[in-house]
């Protein structure tokens, strides 16, 4: 299962729909039914291929139609209903703000020193005021523009980086880009505006952070003869307590569905996940297992988080306090996601890693495109850059263990960037399965922390851990025999 589409020096082309897609999301029913009668099914328990019932159905013949909860005797022979992600969370064909022709990715790299830097910021936030039809005085203006050239040192920071990353992220992506086209997988077209709707019906965010909160108020799990791992099987239901005090695992080679709070939400085959906030980290300990790839998507704090009450953050001391120590093999491979703020890039690299006794390796971009193989944003944008950084780096523990495990470690480039169009869908980041897969050896345990999906091969953990698990991201592709 990959998600790579091509692959050269610069880095990774990676379609994350088809990853996705290739999860495995296909859970088997009692029965096709005949005459072109076609089921929705849904597992009310854990359920995959016994029985199910029914929660919706259509029928191209006459006749009535199977209704939610309907019992239909016929005969017919097994199949499987296959869910495919919604391909409108995808539909990125053009960028959310345009760059200026000379600006534009397939233009070449113009050479830009950090003056010349500083004076396109400027320009932007004076066109952007002018758009927004601010109508200031003569005067009033001045000063706003006076106020405007002097910029704050984290953006001078962002800048003083961005100086440096622009040409590597610009050259890498328009080879990746051109490879997409050729082979058909990009359109340098210009796409007319999609009229599908990707807004997410409201009872998908169900609260599931606020179920870890209500969680804390449980009674208390006796640890010496409470299961560290349960497993979902075909013949018994998974409690809500069970889901929130233990590590859940599919280990069959087909989906499960599972319910909480009403809401039906999707497991891949051979994962796991644990639902929980960062005070309820225990129950990971408990599996005792040890993982050679870590990575993490930290809540960072912002401005525009503070001011919003839909996300939670951590502070950077919380980010601190995760015992990524004690989940960690010899060598472990660590990735942190980091925003285009460098005082989280420099907490990571100077604080935060050193803390975890992690040797920071590499920083990689992942670069953001349309359909058409444009930037999502303009490359020299001052507050939205069409990038995020990822820091590698690995565990340096124990002397012995390091050089006993050192011929498994295989060397990481210092830089990187994967390429990619952007779910729509607020921080769902693109898979690293593929990426990683030629750094790391086969059958390795692998972890992500703060995750808002699932995965096959993984463990996953957060307080949002199924958040885009929900089934009504998903549509039914078909039944097949």
């Amino acid at each position: 299962m990959m998600s790579v589409v091509h692959r050269l020096t610069a880095g990774w082309l990676v379609d994350h729909l088809s990853f996705i897609n290739q999860c495995g999301y296909e859970i088997c029913d009692s029965f096709a039914y005949p005459d072109g009668v076609t089921l929705n099914t849904s597992v009310t328990s854990t359920r995959d291929c016994h029985s199910t019932s029914t929660s919706a159905a259509t029928s191209s013949s006459d006749g009535p139609v199977p209704g939610p909860g309907d019992t239909i005797e016929t005969e017919g022979k097994p199949a499987k209903t296959r869910y495919v992600f919604r391909e409108e969370f995808f539909d990125v064909s053009k960028p959310h703000i345009a760059a200026a022709p000379e600006e534009q990715l397939w233009q070449g790299c113009p050479e830009a020193t950090l003056t010349e830097l500083k004076a396109s910021s400027n320009r932007e936030e004076h066109q952007a005021e002018t758009k927004r039809g601010v109508g200031d005085s003569v005067a009033s203006a001045r000063k706003k523009r006076k106020r405007k050239c002097v910029f704050n040192q984290g953006e001078l920071d962002a800048l003083q980086y961005h100086s440096k990353v622009r040409k590597l992220i610009w050259e890498g992506t328009l080879h990746l880009v051109q490879e997409g086209v050729k082979s058909g997988f990009l359109h340098r077209t210009i796409a007319e505006p999609s009229c599908r709707k990707n807004a997410v019906p409201g009872h998908i965010g169900c609260g599931l952070a606020e179920l870890c909160e209500m969680a804390k108020q449980l009674p208390a799990v006796n640890e010496s003869d409470h299961q560290a791992v349960h497993v979902l099987d075909d013949e018994t239901s998974v409690t809500e307590q069970d889901l929130l005090s233990c590590v859940t695992e599919n280990s069959s080679n087909g989906a499960k569905i599972v319910e909480l709070m009403g809401q039906k939400y999707l497991v891949p085959p051979k994962s796991s996940f644990l639902l929980s906030d960062i005070s309820c980290l225990q129950p990971l300990l408990n599996c005792k297992k040890k993982y050679d790839v870590i990575v993490i998507d930290p809540p960072w704090e912002n401005k525009s988080v503070k001011r919003s009450s839909r996300y939670s953050y951590l502070s950077s001391c919380q980010i601190k306090q995760i015992p990524v120590p004690a989940l960690a093999a010899p060598n472990c491979l660590v990735v942190t996601w980091v925003t285009n703020r460098q005082k989280h890039l420099h907490f990571v690299k100077d604080e935060l890693y050193p803390h975890w006794s992690v040797k920071t390796l590499a920083e990689w971009h992942w670069v953001k495109i349309t359909g058409a193989g444009e930037f999502v944003f303009p490359l020299d944008s001052l507050h939205k850059k069409p990038y995020e950084v990822l820091v590698l780096g690995r565990v340096q523990g124990d002397l012995k263990q390091t050089l006993r495990k050192s011929e498994d470690v295989l060397p990481i480039p210092e830089h990187k960037l994967i390429v990619s169009i952007p779910c729509s869908l607020h921080s769902h980041k693109p898979p690293l399965t593929g990426v990683l897969a030629e750094f790391l050896k086969p059958d390795v345990e692998c972890l992500e922390l703060f995750a808002r999906n699932l995965q096959p091969g993984w463990t996953s953990w957060g307080n949002e851990v199924l958040k885009f698990q929900h089934i009504d991201y998903f549509t039914v592709l078909r039944n097949e025999s």
